[in-house]
């Protein structure tokens, strides 16, 4: 054994050392983070304080829906709570049984399910919205969270409110077979109704939205937004990339790259999401007090000139 390979044993020793000593609760409970552009240490509340917005590269860090609803709604909303079906029906069990994974999950988030709907008021725009969990089994689809997505459609058809759906997640949750990819259908069927009923549907395409996520409900909005950044795709790079044999362009399946190609509307900051949202709703709704003012002007310069020409 020469001395190079001594050195990569004992470093590799030391990183096994040092990953067995700091747990997820160490990190959790540390006031720092830090960014993939390896701009150096940070403080989480500094970070929090930016919108988990990176201020050396940009990049838009993954957030709770709690976070997320209080920068939506300037934290006034309301948590609706909704169906969550009986646990493991399959009886999965792989290296660990799902009960047990679905137990840690919530025990980690304090959620039941992966998905999170709430209610509040962009500009007196009361808005029904849903955010999901990455932290909670990779946001994942499965049953529960399939009932929450219709549990959001049904109550934004009674109570006539647009629909935001903020999409993250790996696809569907493979512990539930065939009732997880049963979801893809049903929150179709729930999208369908609101369309039916003129509500509208808007997407915010945030990081990652992958697999079933991207072939349902992630891609069927009225409008479609997403966060700088962010990936967007059904398959990975790489299984594309193995199958048509060829290299792919470095920013595929980035949000920008959707946006070039037709499949986004706009590529949005954290920040400016709010504000873009109520501008969209204003529109759609016929709410904005300055559009309808325009409309009317120009109602009445058309009635106006089709008298002098008769």
């Amino acid at each position: 054994m020469n001395w190079i390979t001594k050195i990569i044993k004992a470093g590799e020793k030391i990183k096994t050392a040092v990953r067995e000593r700091v747990t997820a609760k160490d990190l959790a409970e540390s006031p720092w983070t830090s960014c993939t552009c390896m701009s150096g240490p940070m403080l989480k509340k500094d970070l929090k304080a930016n919108l988990f917005v990176c201020p050396s590269c940009q990049k838009h860090h993954r957030i709770s829906p709690q976070d997320r609803f209080s920068i939506l709604f300037s934290n006034n909303y309301e948590i609706i709570k909704t169906p969550i079906p009986k646990d493991d029906i399959l009886g999965f069990v792989d290296t660990k049984s799902y009960k047990d994974r679905l137990k840690s999950a919530r025990k980690n988030t304090g959620l039941d399910c992966s998905m999170v709907v709430a209610t509040g008021a962009l500009n007196k725009i009361n808005i029904t919205a849903i955010a999901s969990e990455f932290g909670f089994l990779g946001a994942s689809v499965a049953s529960a969270e399939g009932e929450a997505f219709l549990a959001a459609a049904q109550h934004a058809i009674e109570n006539k409110h647009p629909l935001v759906v903020f999409t993250a997640g790996g696809g569907m949750r493979m512990q539930e077979g065939m009732i997880s990819l049963s979801q893809m259908p049903r929150t179709t069927l729930a999208i369908n109704e609101l369309k039916k009923n003129k509500i509208p549907y808007i997407v915010v395409l945030t990081d990652p939205t992958a697999g079933g996520i991207t072939a349902s409900y992630a891609m069927l909005g009225d409008i479609h937004l997403a966060e700088p950044g962010a990936t967007v795709a059904f398959a990975g790079k790489r299984v594309i990339e193995g199958t048509v044999k060829e290299a792919l362009p470095m920013n595929f399946q980035t949000s920008e790259y959707l946006r070039d190609k037709g499949q986004v509307d706009l590529v949005v900051e954290r920040k400016d999401i709010p504000k873009t949202l109520e501008t969209l709703l204003s529109i759609l709704l016929k709410k904005n007090s300055d559009i309808s003012s325009e409309q009317n002007e120009t109602t009445e310069l058309s009635i106006e000139t089709r008298k002098e020409a008769s």
